[in-house]
């Protein structure tokens, strides 16, 4: 018998539900709530009810969540004490001495997570040849009755190397305190002390407020007969509530890592691979996967702050439905990133927002329509959109609403062309060798044009584009990753003691995945050339060659960086394990069939107005091409096919859009 799948994504805006039940997919879209636990139960509610399934049927309940990228960004998480070596409490406020704005001398960086008064040192010290001064426990005690926080953060010099000290104060720490303290050599076992202890400190930071959450979450659920959710991690994976506990940070960006995921279902056969692009209310995401994976990264930040962990490589602009339009002190016309949100949302949605929108622009200019329905049955009002932006172009000096929100259009749509730049032709791939695969609620509106900007002559929009981050979650493989640093030249590298490495990374992430059976397990490094400061990761064969790896190296440096240097001696920094239970995505069907077009509206493109037929997405007969302009509604999304594009549904529901680039 088929199981009961159950996804739920938590947007800025809106709150994405997906239920499979007997082959058949069912979404729903509700606005999200202050307790994200309440928009959760409630879309569950409504997608089972429209499934035509009890909430106690449910099998498997993954989840993806705002919580912590949101803790991070609003500087709302826990309030946290940082012990680390003395001599070193200014590393946070120190970083990397980067300058945010080469020419604005008042410019400065982000606030530290923990301020001077909370950051506390101890007389300890560890080389990377062993520690050579214990710590006192006299003195962890004395500190930790000094320290008055909800959670601790514990990074110390060359712990990634010999934590012994670290270990010793974590466990005192933990003993005499009742708050979660996040130790560096369990958090990220690497070297640079920076990312290390900001890393760190994000974890402990969010900790609270994620065990809070799930635990809402999951007395929420179990009192509606749900499962306990797997929560998807910034790796692209599932883990279970118990694994994310302790690894809060691993909760950043889980939602857009989600919907890259559903993505990589619906890469074409006959392209490079896709470039996602997902546009929800708050912000849109892109990102690239090439031969069905998805493209990661250990160099990123949330709010300024390092975090260095494995995470989906997803470039997020401020540009999303709900993106607000003004005008700035030199008159140009700006958009984002500040936003409307769900509440009072666009001035459209009726809820007393009255700021111009994305949102607006796309009912003004007809391709949302006062009888169309968003989320939780939301519908429309075109006057209050007209007003706003009729206040945008006298404030613009524009000729009125329709030329407002052309230009809010236009605007939009050169920052996430941008963006999309930034992960293609800024990394050496040519996007036109792409098809382009469009999500979230407004990402079908502005794929085409985007499209054409860029010389993409694909779009592809999943049946579930509206709610595709939920439905990737259902796909999504389980993930574990275990890192630590051992520099060494290949030269110098010994097989015995670099497979002594790879065998405690394996049993780490073994003891984190739910049937280490079923797992496989990828052996990495991170390698450079000696004098080099940035590393490139590479397979590691089993067992360690040294000389294979050399190769290997030399390879994928050229293929990065159009030049390689056989005669250089190659560095081993970094030795990485990744333990994965491959995911499956549920099976589609669509059936289609009966009067697809529902009738007509004006809508306005780069020619001027014209009176363009609307299409009932369900309806859509497989395989029949429709010639733009046309607009397919399908209750979460909306696609716009522009004049000069044909449209198709395949036998699953996807649109194909094709242009002529």
């Amino acid at each position: 018998m088929d199981e009961t799948l159950l996804g739920v994504d938590v947007g800025g805006t809106f709150t994405d539900v997906v239920v499979v039940a007997d082959g058949r997919l069912t979404t729903a879209k509700v606005p999200t709530t202050a307790d994200q636990s309440e928009g959760v139960l409630d879309g569950v509610e409504r997608a089972c009810d429209r499934a035509g399934v009890e909430m106690t049927a449910v099998d498997r309940f993954r989840h993806a969540t705002t919580v912590a990228v949101n803790a991070m960004l609003e500087r709302s998480g826990a309030t946290t004490a940082l012990v680390t070596t003395e001599g070193f409490a200014d590393v946070l406020a120190i970083g990397r001495q980067d300058r945010p704005s080469l020419y604005d001398l008042d410019a400065r960086g982000p606030t530290p997570l923990v301020p001077a008064a909370r950051r506390y040192e101890l007389d300890e010290r560890a080389t990377t040849d062993g520690v050579e001064r214990p710590v006192d426990p006299d003195e962890v005690r004395a500190l930790a009755a000094e320290i008055d926080a909800d959670a601790v953060a514990v990074a110390f010099l060359h712990a990634y190397a010999h934590p012994d000290n670290e270990r010793r104060v974590a466990a005192i720490l933990r003993s005499e305190l009742d708050v979660p303290v996040s130790a560096s050599h369990e958090v990220l076992s690497e070297f640079r002390e920076y990312e290390r202890t900001a890393t760190t400190v994000a974890d402990a930071v969010l900790t609270p407020v994620v065990d809070d959450y799930l635990d809402r979450l999951a007395e929420r659920a179990a009192d509606r007969g749900l499962p306990a959710p797997r929560v998807m991690q910034a790796n692209g994976g599932i883990a279970d509530p118990a694994t994310v506990r302790e690894r809060a940070v691993t909760t950043v960006m889980s939602g857009p890592a989600a919907g890259v995921v559903g993505a990589a279902a619906f890469e074409p056969d006959d392209a490079d691979g896709v470039i996602t692009f997902d546009m929800g209310g708050t912000s849109s995401d892109v990102s690239l996967v090439r031969d069905g994976s998805v493209e990661r990264t250990t160099e990123a930040a949330v709010g300024g702050h390092p975090i260095r962990i494995p995470m989906v490589d997803v470039e997020t602009v401020g540009a999303g439905g709900g993106s607000i339009a003004g005008v700035d002190a030199g008159g140009a016309l700006r958009v984002g990133p500040a936003s409307a949100g769900a509440d009072p949302g666009p001035a459209c949605y009726g809820r007393g927002g009255t700021e111009p929108t994305v949102t607006d622009a796309a009912l003004v200019l007809g391709y949302l329509g006062p009888d169309t329905t968003l989320g939780a049955d939301l519908g429309l009002d075109a006057d209050a959109a007209v007003a706003a932006l009729d206040d945008l172009a006298t404030a613009a000096d524009l000729d009125g609403p329709v030329d407002a929100a052309r230009g809010v259009f236009r605007v939009a749509n050169a920052t996430m062309t941008r963006a999309i730049r930034g992960v293609t032709t800024e990394r050496g791939h040519d996007p036109r060798r792409f098809a382009l695969a469009a999500f979230g609620g407004a990402g079908p509106m502005h794929a085409a044009p985007l499209a054409d900007r860029l010389g993409v002559d694909r779009v592809v929009v999943p049946r579930a584009s509206g709610v595709l981050s939920a439905f990737g979650l259902l796909a999504a493989a389980e993930h574990h990753d275990a890192v630590r640093t051992h520099r060494t030249t290949l030269g110098d590298a010994t097989r015995a003691t670099i497979e002594d490495v790879y065998e405690d990374l394996r049993g780490r992430v073994r003891a984190d995945v739910s049937d280490p059976d079923a797992a496989t397990y990828r052996r990495q490094a991170d390698l450079r050339y000696v004098g080099q400061s940035h590393e490139l990761t590479v397979d590691v064969s089993e067992p360690f060659r040294p000389a294979d790896l050399r190769e290997r190296f030399h390879a994928a440096h050229e293929r990065a960086r159009d030049y390689r240097l056989d005669d250089e001696p190659v560095e081993l920094v970094n030795c990485r394990v990744t333990a994965t239970i491959e995911g499956t995505a549920p099976e589609r069907s669509f059936e289609g069939g009966g009067e697809p077009r529902v009738g007509t509206r004006e809508a306005v493109f780069g020619d001027g107005r014209r009176e363009t037929p609307i299409y009932d997405w369900p309806a859509l007969v497989p395989e029949r091409s429709i010639d733009g302009p046309a607009i397919v509604e399908g209750g979460e999304s909306t696609v716009v096919c522009p004049p000069g594009w044909t449209l198709v549904a395949d036998d699953e529901g996807t649109i194909r859009l094709e242009g002529s680039a």
